[in-house]
């Protein structure tokens, strides 16, 4: 049985849109130091 046997695509779609959805509340609430133009998370083009 292959590693990846399991993986369906709805859970690859699911994944894909969490970490959208977790960058997008990130780059929203996170401090600037963190997700900023020299973020150590992120770098984004935010302003404060």
């Amino acid at each position: 049985m292959s590693l990846f046997s399991g993986i369906t695509v709805y859970e690859v779609s699911m994944a894909l849109i969490m970490v959208g959805l977790a960058e997008r509340v990130l780059l929203a609430y996170a401090p600037i130091e963190m997700v900023g133009p020299n973020g150590w998370l992120i770098k984004g083009d935010i302003k404060e």
